[in-house]
């Protein structure tokens, strides 16, 4: 679903779909990387790798 979402930015519908699928705060992952140049790349790395399923 993920994957439609990105190759479909303009589908709303989609996307709240996707949104109401989200595990609650409590199940969630949270990543707490330092506000610095290198945290911020860390950051973008785990993203990264969450939207092409490597994680």
């Amino acid at each position: 679903m993920s994957s439609y979402v990105l190759a479909h930015r303009d589908d709303e519908e989609a996307f709240e779909v996707l949104i109401a699928r989200r595990s609650p705060d409590s199940e969630a992952t949270w990543y707490n990387f330092p506000y610095t140049e290198e945290g911020q790349r860390q950051m973008q790395e785990v993203f990264r790798r969450k939207i092409n399923g490597e994680l």
